[in-house]
């Protein structure tokens, strides 16, 4: 297991590797598929986004209403391939890595190459558990996108694994049954 800190730094997406397993703390931030139309809305008109791209991870996941006394609610990874035709885009703007469920594009596989990124995996169906990992929770933009607006998470220690790494690697491919 290796221990990942957040934003990236260009040395620790060198040592991911395809099938590593990691625990990921420090700042991620949420965004599904309104906050992507809308920030790539906002990079092709020139404007800046809401945050600075700039070695973040994104997480694919719109997290539930917290229950009084809980920071976030229940926080599981959405299917990934829904932000596919935004991620080449972010990843030109300094993006560099990813968090969801589920394959990539060839398009999104080889902007991970080029722009030297990583994707991972988290596991679907367990956003409960996902959330004891979630230290703070605030939106930081769109919040009348409800679930789909964009928070900044602070987490410790959130499980995921490497998917697509900065070599072209692809867990997927490498673990298909013929």
């Amino acid at each position: 297991m290796k221990k990942v800190t957040a934003p990236l730094t260009q040395d620790i997406i060198e040592e991911l590797k395809t099938g590593d397993e990691v625990l990921i703390s420090g700042v991620i931030y949420t965004m599904r598929d309104a906050a992507h139309a809308r920030v790539a809305d906002m990079l092709k008109k020139g404007q800046k986004p809401p945050f600075n791209l700039k070695n973040q991870i994104v997480y694919y996941c719109g997290p539930t209403p917290a229950k009084e006394g809980n920071v976030i609610g229940s926080c599981g990874p959405t299917t990934s391939s829904r932000m596919d035709s935004y991620t080449p885009l972010l990843l030109e703007h300094g993006l560099k890595g990813m968090i969801g469920k589920g394959e990539r594009s060839v398009a999104v596989k080889d902007a991970i190459t080029k722009h030297r990124a990583v994707y991972f995996s988290a596991l679907g169906g367990l956003g409960a558990e996902y959330a004891r990992h979630v230290l703070s929770s605030e939106i930081i933009a769109f919040p009348e996108l409800g679930p789909e607006a964009i928070y900044r998470l602070e987490v410790k220690d959130f499980y995921a694994i490497v998917i697509n790494d900065a070599e072209g690697n692809d867990f997927f491919v490498m673990n298909k049954y013929n």
